[in-house]
């Protein structure tokens, strides 16, 4: 395939859910994590649950870094934007995820100067601009977005920059997959890979999961017909009796991954003894943070933070959501107080965002369109 529209063909769809529909056993229920928010756009986007037969359920998972970041993260980043010699940068969707106070919008109406930025290597730039500030970017994303992050503290190291940090949020995806197998409130029967994450880490993490949980996991593309693909080939594993982590993106992921991006991470980076996920809680060795030889770039070292939990607002159940034990239409606020306008939990803010995918793409019930359903 060289083309966008040979990955998204309707007749090839159809013929993959015919099989999909051919593979499933009558009778049993089939319950599959996307882990990554992607996926979960493009399902909703392109109405993929309605190729597939009533008894295979898709569930999202904690894939979306911005989703996850808990509120005292953001109370933490605000507090460090307060300084009157601080100008701290972030990627645009972190701007409206709410902290106790506000968001990052609030915070700049109220004085701060939090700018938005597409790159860390954007933030550099600004540091070299503004001597005069500390300039801090706020990191954020899993193994996916870390390298970049490590690159441009490399680079600030060469160049002898003094007045650039970064509040580093980067997390990883296997911790956080480890904690839903062990968490008793979900029964999972396979996973969709994440495969943005894939691209940096390979394939061969997610082996335990084969091996000490019983459970296929394929690595899939964003595509429509990647997803359907995968999909195929999990169930395919069941009905053989397999449980192997297989590659479905391998015109992108490399088994092994990126040696160099993970190199750059290792020589930065370190993992953290733990980290506070929304919704999963506290997660050991689930986070970065700054080596030792790079303190001079680390802003938690240089900036004083509250370190404050801050629980989530009553009525949000993003946590329930990230966890895949709610869909989002079954919250008491989605779609009614909680909008992408006036969000109340991060889930409904960043673009991965399950309830977002949800809200945009009209799904409300749980009704699927009965013309495009297997029968």
């Amino acid at each position: 395939m060289r083309f966008v529209d040979e990955f998204r063909n309707a007749e090839t769809a159809r013929a993959l859910s015919a099989k999909i529909a051919a593979l499933c056993e009558p009778g049993r229920e089939y319950k599959f994590m996307e882990v990554c928010g992607g996926h979960t756009h493009t399902i909703y986007k392109h109405g993929l649950e309605d190729y597939l037969p009533e008894n295979v359920t898709l569930v999202h998972g904690p894939g979306c870094p911005v989703c996850v970041i808990p509120m005292g993260r953001i109370d933490d980043a605000i507090h460090i934007a307060r300084r009157p010699e601080v100008l701290m940068t972030s990627f645009g969707d972190m701007m409206r995820v709410p902290g106790s106070g506000g968001n990052f919008f609030d915070s700049n109406a109220e004085g701060t100067s939090i700018r938005m930025v597409y790159s860390p290597l954007d933030s550099l730039k600004i540091a070299r601009q503004n001597p005069e500030r500390q300039v801090v970017f706020m990191a954020i994303g899993f193994e996916t977005t870390a390298p970049s992050t490590a690159m441009t503290v490399l680079r600030a190291a060469k160049e002898g920059l003094e007045n650039f940090s970064v509040f580093c949020n980067h997390i990883m995806i296997i911790p956080a997959i480890k904690a839903i197998l062990d968490s008793p409130d979900l029964r999972l029967d396979g996973f969709i890979g994440p495969g943005h994450v894939s691209t940096v880490i390979g394939c061969r993490p997610y082996e335990f999961i084969a091996r000490d949980y019983g459970k296929p996991l394929v690595v899939a593309g964003f595509e429509p017909l990647d997803i359907l693909q995968s999909i195929y080939m999990l169930l395919l594993q069941l009905r053989e009796g397999r449980a192997e982590v297989e590659n479905q993106y391998s015109r992108v992921v490399p088994w092994d991954g990126n040696p160099t991006a993970l190199r750059v991470i290792g020589e930065v980076m370190e993992l953290r003894p733990y980290f506070e996920w929304r919704g999963l809680g506290f997660i050991s060795h689930s986070a970065l943070r700054m080596r030792q030889r790079y303190a001079a770039f680390d802003a938690e070292l240089l900036f004083e933070t509250p370190g404050v939990r801050v629980a989530d607002p009553k009525a949000c159940q993003c946590g329930e959501v990230l966890k895949g034990v709610l869909k989002p239409w079954e919250c008491k606020v989605f779609g009614t107080a909680c909008t992408p306008e006036t969000p109340i939990g991060t889930c409904m803010v960043s673009p991965e965002g399950a309830c977002a995918a949800y809200y945009n793409f009209g799904r409300f019930t749980r009704t699927r369109v009965r013309e495009a359903s297997v029968t």
